[in-house]
């Protein structure tokens, strides 16, 4: 473990899991370390500038995030070529990058692959100057994100909650242009899906065949709800039927829609959309794994 100057980033109100266990646990592996324990708590006001500030002088060299995807993006988002490795400890609603990663759910085995030296240099998805470690879209699961956001009930029971009433107010199917440096279509879909990763936060293998660091993302199109198909998502599958999801490739793309659509990067709702440009950031982030 080749640190001495390690920051934990926590986020208070993510998911439903207490940070106080982490904290603790975290700081006396560090300790045991030799090394030196320093801690910032995301408050929602400013923090992107705060967590650059804490890194501007060069003396962290390990940045471990307790918190979801949504944190784990604004981490990312601070060290972006910064030669640091970034740690993760799942800790939010739907914990995607994780999923991804196969990090486990025992917290010492999370903080011993955080501080390891196993590390892969992961892509960026750049998304209307967003940038996005992992799944991003247009559409009926990004109305999800913000009704979740909306409601006072957290973790996968949340979303659960909030399942039925999107589907009944929602105003699918959308109606997309798509255009990428090979191909231009127009497509109708529930979903239009851009992906670094294979998997949602549930589990869903969406994108079966992607790579978080080849230099290219998927642009999934969704064109209908099925429900044997979603199954298939959640039984990791490879294999689905083109008539329900069509998989584009690109390292770059513009997408145009009739009317506003609802627009969600890593889990953070970002409001209503009617274009969107997307690239490749190519091997951004140095993020620990297993």
């Amino acid at each position: 473990m080749n640190f001495k100057e390690v920051l934990l980033i926590v986020n208070p109100i993510a998911g439903d899991i207490n940070k106080k266990k982490i904290i603790s646990k975290f700081k006396d592996k560090v300790k045991s370390s030799n090394a030196n324990f320093h801690l910032f708590t995301t408050t929602g006001e400013n923090d992107s500038e705060k967590i650059k500030s804490r890194l501007r002088d060069g003396k962290i060299d390990r940045v471990v995030v307790a918190g979801g995807d949504g944190t784990i993006n604004l981490v990312a988002d601070a060290v972006k070529e910064m030669d640091i490795i970034l740690g993760i400890i799942p800790a939010g609603s739907a914990n995607g990058l994780a999923v991804n990663f196969d990090i486990p759910d025992d917290l010492e085995e999370q903080i011993s692959i955080a501080l390891g030296n196993t590390f892969i240099d992961l892509d960026l998805l750049c998304i209307n100057d967003n940038i996005c470690l992992h799944m991003s879209d247009l559409g009926i699961n990004a109305e999800l994100v913000k009704n979740y956001e909306n409601s006072s009930i957290r973790g996968k029971f949340g979303y659960l909650l909030q399942s039925i009433p999107t589907l009944i107010k929602s105003e699918f199917p959308f109606d997309f242009h798509i255009e990428t440096g090979k191909d231009q279509k127009t497509a109708t879909a529930v979903l239009l899906g851009f992906a670094n990763m294979q998997k949602y936060g549930t589990g869903a293998n969406v994108n079966p065949h992607g790579k978080p660091n080849d230099g290219v993302f998927e642009i999934l199109i969704f064109k209908r709800l099925s429900l044997s198909e979603i199954l298939k998502t959640l039984r990791n599958e490879a294999d689905l039927d083109p008539e329900f999801v069509e998989i584009l490739q690109a390292s770059e793309a513009v997408i145009t829609c009739k009317k506003p659509v609802a627009f969600q990067v890593d889990g953070e709702y970002l409001g209503m959309e009617t274009k969107i440009d997307i690239r490749i950031l190519d091997k951004k982030i140095k993020m620990a794994i297993p």
